[in-house]
């Protein structure tokens, strides 16, 4: 990767922390999103920027939806994925008002994802480095996305890429496929007990 992300600071993460979970919060009470004024922001977090959004109760999944390119400022990128983790994510039902206090939040924020160039899938399998690659898989319109966090649930280079295909909506073996298009990115993550110390 030649794109090299510098850590944010304690207050940058505390602040993106605090939109995601008061847009939630502002989406369950009002209806409404929240109102962000970017003048007030750290410059860092006005500028385009592309995050996910994770929720999580007990340590399961309860939401997670994000953007892949940056496009808007990050602030309101980190709002509006909030919002669509807790209320529009298809594989769970919308938050309820009563889950709000269970929930652990986490953002990432995402490098631009760049193409991987591999001859055969023992170069790409080299390429690929576990815990610290995101992954997007792309074949026609089939597009699946990971994490970097998806390794610690799916350590081997193989079962990641298999769990991927899946994702994709595609067989399991789907990344061996001429014609497919493999993307790395990498990630700033933060979560709420981790920035808040509770």
């Amino acid at each position: 990767m030649t794109e090299r992300m510098q850590d944010f600071t304690i207050e940058e993460k505390k602040t993106l922390l605090r939109i995601a979970r008061a847009s939630i919060e502002e989406k369950l009470k009002s209806g409404r999103n929240l109102d962000l004024d970017l003048g007030s922001l750290p410059p860092r977090l006005r500028e385009p920027g592309a995050s996910f959004v994770t929720l999580e109760i007990h340590g399961s999944l309860r939401g997670c939806i994000g953007s892949v390119e940056a496009y808007r400022p990050l602030a309101e990128d980190v709002r509006d994925n909030a919002i669509k983790a807790a209320f529009n994510d298809p594989r769970f039902p919308p938050l309820t008002i009563g889950e709000l206090g269970k929930v652990e939040i986490e953002v990432s924020v995402l490098t631009k994802p760049v193409p991987l160039l591999y001859r055969d899938v023992d170069d790409l399998m080299q390429q690929i480095q576990p815990g610290i690659d995101g992954l997007i898989l792309e074949y026609g319109y089939f597009r699946g996305l990971f994490l970097p966090q998806v390794w610690e649930q799916l350590p081997g280079k193989e079962e990641f890429l298999s769990h991927l295909s899946l994702k994709a909506g595609l067989p399991p073996d789907a990344y061996r496929y001429p014609g497919v298009t493999i993307k790395r990115f990498r990630v700033v993550a933060f979560k709420e007990s981790e920035v808040f110390g509770e």
